[in-house]
């Protein structure tokens, strides 16, 4: 009963991440499809664009700074 619980499990988890690529492409493609339909203005795409890299910098940031505390912190310790 055990490995028969396990193998469904199991079929069933490959089955969930088999599916999230077309689910992660899905979300593209309309990305894609407001930023070429508003693509005569020219101020949506670049709009887009600043809008992505605005959240992509944020979390660098913010693990950066906790890093660079953490090694403060492990420097002063070391030295002391």
């Amino acid at each position: 009963m055990n490995g028969r619980n396990l193998l469904f499990k199991s079929l069933i988890l490959a089955g969930l991440i088999l599916m999230l690529p077309a689910l992660m492409e899905g979300q593209c493609v309309m990305c894609k499809a407001v930023a070429e339909d508003s693509a005569s203005d020219g101020g949506l795409g670049a709009g887009l664009n600043r809008g992505i890299l605005y959240l992509m910098g944020i979390p660098y940031v913010l693990l950066s700074a906790l890093f660079f505390v953490i090694y403060r912190g492990w420097k002063s310790d070391s030295t002391a």
